[in-house]
């Protein structure tokens, strides 16, 4: 046994380690906050500085496994086979994260917004900030009010140094029409998950639509009269089984397919977390996206249709397609087990729509398309806020990178 794992086996036998629904909370020796040591990836992982600088077994992930094995011998079940458990809500944390929420919104998304470049600009009267532009459509979105009844609070975000200079409401609606700024927001919505990369394996995939003011009218033929339907924009998820954080997003006109959206959103995921499973519907059945997640080391669940058949024999042999046919064929209970995770995408877009309104009020399709994901970038936040109070974590934001225009 070498220094570490002793160290690991003293800290199992003298502190309190519990686990929750994101993995096992380890307290710091220091005194200084907790970190979570999750054994659900291929290779166990830490949240504290040692494991993030060397990627080496360090004396949490010792101690949780010490627990493990401990835990196992007094119940004499392989923890393999560990009934399932259900975790309760701590609503003291719940109501801590809820009553500070916009207090931390604020910091959370001018720390992000400070990893926004200004583009550069060789004539004309000088711009806005953009960090300062982003900073004032992204808090309009989450106080839900109109741009104009917000300027009051614009100004107090000025003031308190948030912002620069608060932008006026009609260049914050100009600025939300740009096609410039969906990059921009897409790269947001992936650096808010990355906190939360070590807590995240199991992935869930869907789309679901946001009304619009706008409508289309014809004429109907048959009928003699006029007919009306509004439009709405079609929003394509992947998001964390566990803490609901956006990890990929994609925005198209209402007709747009499904299991096309698939395959870029896993890679973008994959980019920043490793991928274990990731659950969808029928509606996403197809090789191409069975050999998507295959490609990031993860193994996709969905569900076949009820005319797929296996390919043996045919031309077009796919050994995944028929390996995960079979599985879900004739082991239906055990692929369902992975299959039902699915559910927390309802929970995820449930969320956004509850607190930031299920319709968006621009007009053009550019600001429709910003508006929605702005929603989303505010319930990443909110999520990020959550986990602070839960898992005593500190974002920090652009370790790696900043923004890069086109």
């Amino acid at each position: 046994m070498n220094s570490v794992q002793e160290r690991g086996r003293q800290l199992a036998t003298t502190c309190k380690i519990e686990k929750n629904r994101l993995g096992w909370k380890v307290p710091s020796q220091s005194g200084d906050g907790s970190y979570i040591v999750n054994l659900d990836h291929g290779q166990p992982f830490c949240t504290c500085p040692y494991f993030e600088q060397y990627h080496e077994k360090c004396k949490h992930i010792y101690a949780v496994q010490h627990v493990v094995q401990e835990q196992a011998k007094a119940t004499s079940t392989p923890v393999a086979k560990a009934m399932r458990t259900t975790y309760g809500q701590d609503w003291a944390v719940y109501n801590a994260a809820q009553t500070n929420e916009r207090d931390w919104f604020n910091k959370l998304l001018r720390d992000l917004c400070m990893g926004v470049p200004q583009p550069p600009q060789t004539f004309g009267r000088p711009r806005l900030a953009m960090s300062d532009v982003v900073f004032a459509v992204v808090a309009k979105v989450y106080s839900t009010m109109s741009g104009r009844r917000f300027t009051c609070d614009l100004r107090n975000a000025e003031e308190r140094e948030f912002i620069d200079k608060a932008p006026h409401y009609n260049s914050a609606f100009r600025y939300l029409e740009s096609p410039d700024l969906t990059p921009i927001l897409k790269q947001l919505i992936e650096e808010t998950a990355n906190p939360l990369k070590a807590i995240e394996t199991d992935f869930a995939v869907d789309s679901s639509g946001f009304a619009t003011h706008v409508y289309d009218r014809w004429y109907d033929e048959k009928y003699g009269r006029i007919r009306s339907e509004n439009k709405w924009v079609k929003v394509h998820l992947m998001s964390g089984v566990k803490t609901h954080v956006v990890t990929s997003v994609e925005v198209s006109p209402t007709e747009t397919a499904d299991a096309p959206q698939f395959p870029g959103l896993v890679e973008s995921t994959a980019h920043n977390f490793s991928v274990r499973e990731v659950s969808a519907d029928k509606a996403y059945g197809s090789k191409r996206n069975l050999r998507a997640v295959e490609a990031v080391g993860g193994t996709a669940y969905i569900p076949f249709k009820s005319y797929s058949k296996g390919s043996q024999g045919h031309r077009d042999h796919d050994s995944l397609w028929d390996r995960m046919w079979h599985y879900y064929t004739f082991n239906r209970a055990a692929f369902m087990e992975h299959y039902h995770k699915r559910s927390n995408i309802e929970t995820s877009f449930s969320m956004i729509k509850g607190k930031f309104g299920t319709f968006v009020r621009s007009k053009s399709p550019d600001a429709q398309v910003n508006e929605v994901l702005c929603k989303v970038l505010c319930h990443n936040i909110c999520v990020l806020i959550q986990s602070i109070y839960e898992l005593e974590l500190e974002p920090v934001f652009w370790q790696e990178q900043t923004i890069h225009h086109n």
